[in-house]
């Protein structure tokens, strides 16, 4: 049993546990057994999103710890995210039927749209160009998602909403029009990629982050074999050493200390249970700045089928040269 993971609260005063169990790329087959361990060692935070096709199996593990009477339903955080092809407002509230029929749920505690960028209507997740490298867009904004999104919440099935891979002004495009405010944004977030200034700009309205790919994403499909490996770099591993810690619960307890939801994704039962025992020891001041100083603006999820796409969130930081 892990430490109990204490909660944080969104600026509408809602409970969200601060550390939760990733479930993109996790290996088909394996989602429900990991979100019943998850549940066994404590975790009550699940992230999950219908592009990942898993949801159905997240859901028969929820159901079997609720059906042993280990947990309750109401006990349990379940976030999911609303896909590219469904940003046309007419076409969200059946997006979340699927999810909740897929999770075998409900409610939502918080549903995300998943990226700003709009993909082109359809059941089909990724409407690929004949060119296979980009996909066909959809005119779509996300400003007019948002009334759509906050009419879930009215509705009683999604009990709070926000945002995913949204950038400063895009954030502030939400806020414009919102009569219900998001109360996150779920960005990329690890010491090669801190996203600092968009990180300062959502809590300054009140916006939590919610950390993904917290350890490097090091599983990731497109990974080159050139990349650097965050867990192998020797900074992450001297402070484990230090520590007596995992270079994984080093990576964790960084994201804590700086403020934000994490949610590193394992499938593994060990990984899962040592990923939470994090509320035991404390980074120094001068083990955050050697973290910090890792920066190299390494983004991992580029989403460059949509390069080109007006409302792409960091197309612009690769005009610039980076990367």
């Amino acid at each position: 049993m892990a430490p109990k993971i204490p909660n944080v609260f969104f600026k509408n005063g809602t409970p969200v546990p601060v550390l939760g169990l990733g479930t993109w790329n996790s290996p088909p087959g394996q989602v429900t057994q990991a979100v019943q361990d998850a549940i066994d060692v404590g975790y009550r935070h699940i992230d999950c999103a219908h592009v990942y096709e898993n949801e159905h199996e997240v859901g028969a593990g929820i159901g079997a710890k609720i059906a042993q009477g280990n947990v309750k339903r109401e006990d349990l955080f379940v976030t999911s995210k609303l896909w590219n092809t469904y940003h046309r407002p007419d076409l969200v509230k059946g997006a979340l039927q699927v999810t909740l029929r897929n999770l075998n749920l409900k409610y939502l505690d918080l549903y995300l749209i998943h990226w700003p960028v709009a993909y082109r209507e359809g059941d089909v997740l990724f409407p690929l160009r004949s060119d296979g490298k980009r996909v066909h867009f959809s005119e779509a904004d996300y400003v007019d998602t948002w009334p759509a999104m906050e009419r879930l919440v009215e509705a009683g099935v999604v009990r709070n909403i926000g945002l995913s891979n949204f950038n400063a002004k895009q954030v502030q495009r939400i806020l414009n029009v919102a009569r219900i405010a998001p109360v996150t944004n779920q960005i990329e977030c690890h010491p090669y990629l801190h996203q600092s200034s968009l990180s300062e700009f959502c809590r300054a309205q009140g916006i939590t982050i919610t950390a993904y790919s917290p350890l490097g994403s090091p599983a990731r499909p497109w990974v080159k074999q050139d990349d650097p490996i965050l867990m192998e770099d020797p900074v992450v591993q001297k402070l484990a050493r230090k520590h007596s810690k995992s270079p994984a619960q080093v990576l964790i307890r960084y994201q804590l200390q700086l403020g934000n939801v994490v949610i590193p994704k394992s499938v593994s039962k060990q990984r899962i249970a040592s990923n939470a025992e994090v509320f035991g020891f404390e980074l120094d001041s001068d083990d955050m700045q050697q973290l910090a100083a890792l920066e190299r603006n390494g983004r991992i999820c580029p989403e460059s089928f949509t390069f080109g796409h007006p409302h792409h969130p960091f197309e612009e930081e690769f005009r610039k040269g980076r990367r």
